[in-house]
């Protein structure tokens, strides 16, 4: 039964940190398709380009600026599992 409650946990935390990982770039790519979308709505332009082109911009300034941090999230919580991995082994 621990190990269970211990598995649980591992994957809750998984989750937690994919979400905090992903969520610049989801948040920062629907704000700009949302101005892009309105921009379009408003000028009758339907170009494909339009919106795939920004929305690479903007991911590109997110991954500069957080993907540090996102790195660093995902590292502890490697260096964690190896950790429980390794007292398992003992």
């Amino acid at each position: 039964m621990p190990d269970e409650a211990a598995l649980l946990a591992l994957a809750d935390r998984m989750l937690w940190i994919t979400a905090l990982v992903a969520a610049p770039i989801l948040i920062a790519s629907l704000v700009v398709g949302l101005v892009v979308g309105i921009i379009q709505a408003a000028t009758s332009v339907n170009e494909q380009t339009l919106t795939f082109v920004p929305k690479l911009a903007v991911i590109a300034v997110v991954l500069v600026i957080f993907g540090a941090s996102m790195m660093a999230l995902v590292s502890d919580f490697l260096r964690e599992v190896m950790a429980q991995i390794a007292g398992i082994g003992q």
